[in-house]
């Protein structure tokens, strides 16, 4: 059959899915940095059908700064894997990634390195 790895054999199996009309749920993650009653950072991000959207709704620096880490890196553990991804969204955009599942998510207004407790990453400060 095809050679492909597991990752995007399930996501071609979920599109699949969604073409036929079923859906597997989804996730959705939720960002808010807000001082004084303004909304420093504001932003959503959606995982469904093996496709992960990232809308960056509000920024003071223009830019939502997202880092995602192997879900192996949740609940606060200090953790030795690397991020899987960095990127940057412009403020009222937004970004669409298929085949991403199973991530724990950091976002922030800068581009400062965030560790997986998604404070800034003193190891990546003495670099």
């Amino acid at each position: 059959m095809f050679d492909l790895g597991m990752t995007k054999f399930v996501a071609l199996l979920q599109f699949l899915l969604a073409l036929g009309g079923c859906s597997l749920g989804g996730t959705t993650y939720s960002n808010r940095i807000a001082e004084g009653g303004h909304d420093v950072l504001a932003s959503r991000a959606r995982v469904q059908d093996g496709v992960a959207r990232f809308d960056c709704r509000a920024s003071d620096s223009g830019w939502c700064h997202y880092t995602l880490y192997p879900d192996a890196c949740g609940d606060g553990k200090d953790c030795a894997l690397a991020p899987i991804q960095r990127f940057a969204v412009a403020r009222g955009d937004s970004r669409q990634i298929a085949g991403l599942s199973g991530f724990r998510l950091c976002v922030g207004p800068d581009d400062t390195a965030l560790g997986p407790d998604c404070q800034p990453d003193a190891a990546a400060s003495t670099r």
